[in-house]
């Protein structure tokens, strides 16, 4: 299982989610201020994995990177979470889909494999069902092919880790969720990702939390450390095990964000703010 220190699990992710036809310049003006990491999927709903691909190309061209000093993820969605346009033939086994999707993403992104190939949400809301073991045993397939380094799971509950533990099924080296500090940050799947050694990708950070991007308490410790709500933030979910994504559009942003990684806060900020909403 893969820990932050593993040079090659990144510090900070740039997601591509809803930029459609700005998806390529975003992500090549990301690579140019710094980020290592992408993530993307193959859901062309709310992603356009292709321009991540273009990107990459662009950026490859220039000479600004190599795809061995990138980290790139993916994900597998459902049809319920598609529109009309596939990666995969809905009438196939779910192994099937599973199988065309990565085949579609590795084209998209000019890539013979990707670092971390994430399941973009259990079938069930509520439960690890057969689909979801058939499925990740079809990822588990593409990983020991080489397609993919390591496996993850995105949206997910911890009644659905607790399931998926109990099948004794291999668990995920990432687990990505959108992040509220309303309901502690989500805590207790943390808590179960800290005690399975399971890295967990926080997403919407900022967005999710706009109470507490405005709280007094984030000004009161931005204005000693001299930073900005959104490194508060970010510096904050560090120092409590969350490997943080930004989706942000602005050089400016992209930049500030970065320099999030140089900002250690106090021990009883980080507390403070852990406590702040949840």
């Amino acid at each position: 299982m893969p820990t932050t220190a593993d040079p090659l699990v990144p510090d900070f992710i740039y997601g591509t989610a809803w930029k459609e036809d700005r998806t390529a310049g975003l992500t090549e003006l990301a690579l140019r201020a710094g980020f290592r990491a992408i993530d993307t999927a193959n859901q062309r709903r709310h992603y356009f994995e292709e321009g991540v691909g273009q990107a990459l190309a662009a950026a490859y061209s220039a000479g600004l990177v190599r795809r061995d000093g990138l980290f790139l993820q993916t994900k597998f969605t459902y049809q319920r979470g598609q529109d009309h346009r596939l990666p995969y033939d809905p009438a196939a086994e779910l192994a099937v889909q599973v199988k065309q999707s990565m085949a579609s993403s590795l084209a998209h992104l000019g890539a013979d494999y990707v670092d971390s190939y994430v399941l973009h949400g259990p079938s069930s809301n509520d439960d690890w069902t057969d689909a979801d073991a058939e499925v990740w045993e079809a990822m588990r397939r593409e990983r020991d092919a080489g397609r993919a380094r390591l496996l993850g799971i995105s949206n997910v509950s911890l009644e659905h880790l607790k399931q998926m533990a109990g099948t004794g099924a291999e668990l995920p080296a990432f687990v990505q969720n959108r992040c509220y500090a309303r309901l502690g940050w989500d805590r207790d799947v943390r808590q179960v990702c800290r005690e399975h050694k399971i890295i967990y990708q926080g997403f919407s950070l900022l967005t999710a939390n706009r109470e507490v991007m405005n709280h007094p308490l984030i000004a009161k410790v931005g204005a000693v450390a001299d930073a900005t709500p959104a490194q508060i933030i970010f510096s904050f979910a560090r120092s409590v095990g969350i490997l943080p994504l930004t989706g942000t559009s602005s050089a400016e942003h992209m930049r500030e964000d970065l320099e999030s990684r140089n900002l250690a806060l106090p021990a009883e900020a980080v507390q403070a703010i852990e406590c702040l909403a949840g």
